[in-house]
């Protein structure tokens, strides 16, 4: 079985480069993953975020100019992963090489990127900072997979919203009000009926379908 420091070095030995020079550069890989002194031991011997961090360090040796990390936190559990993004981010400020980093996860991508490309069926629907992708969807598909999206759309979107085509309300921007209440200003409204009510922790959901058609959360 390889240690951890052999594990790291293994593909600067592939590449033939000098004994001394590969611990060396082995050595400040882990450091750059905040692994210093795990070198000797043994990957069984470590903990699902360590060893990803060593899988890390291992990818850094040799430099790359770019880094491509597919789906690298799939398997961790949720405190783990969220663990490790806030890492992953802060060790590509540190090394400084250009990360691309494959994710489903939607929150993940807001959370992790400077830049994020939607693709769907092979084919890139919008590229923008995360604010821009979740404020200002470019289309159909962007909305309602970047985060819970709620489209109005025909008749529905003419009724509450007085204007024709396809619409994404965000759930944050919705609020419930009373019957009969005053609506203010730029602000649109319209009656339906409480279908569910889901309870998830920090928020509750609402999903609400509308008189003029269509459903919100």
């Amino acid at each position: 079985h390889m240690t951890v420091l052999e594990n790291v070095e293994y593909g600067l030995k592939v590449k033939k480069v000098a004994k001394d020079e590969r611990r060396r550069r082995a050595a400040e890989a882990l450091a750059s993953v905040r692994l210093e002194g795990y070198g000797d031991r043994k990957p069984s011997e470590m903990s699902g975020g360590q060893r990803q961090r060593v899988a890390l360090a291992r990818a850094l040796v040799n430099r790359p100019k770019v880094l491509l990390l597919d789906e690298p936190l799939g398997a961790l559990d949720l405190k783990l992963r969220e663990q490790m993004q806030v890492e992953l981010k802060a060790i590509q400020r540190d090394v400084g090489i250009t990360f691309v980093f494959v994710t489903h996860d939607q929150e993940e991508a807001l959370t992790m990127s400077d830049r994020i490309a939607v693709f769907n069926a092979g084919r890139i629907e919008q590229v923008g900072t995360a604010a821009e992708v979740y404020e200002r969807p470019a289309t159909e598909f962007v909305a309602g997979f970047v985060g819970t999206s709620n489209l109005l759309r025909g008749e529905a979107s003419l009724k509450v919203l007085g204007l024709d085509g396809v619409f994404s309300v965000r759930p944050e921007k919705i609020h419930l009000a009373e019957p009969g209440e005053e609506i203010g200003e730029g602000q649109h409204g319209a009656d339906g009926t409480v279908a569910e009510v889901i309870y998830v922790g920090d928020a509750t959901r609402f999903v609400v379908d509308l008189d003029a058609g269509g459903r919100l959360v």
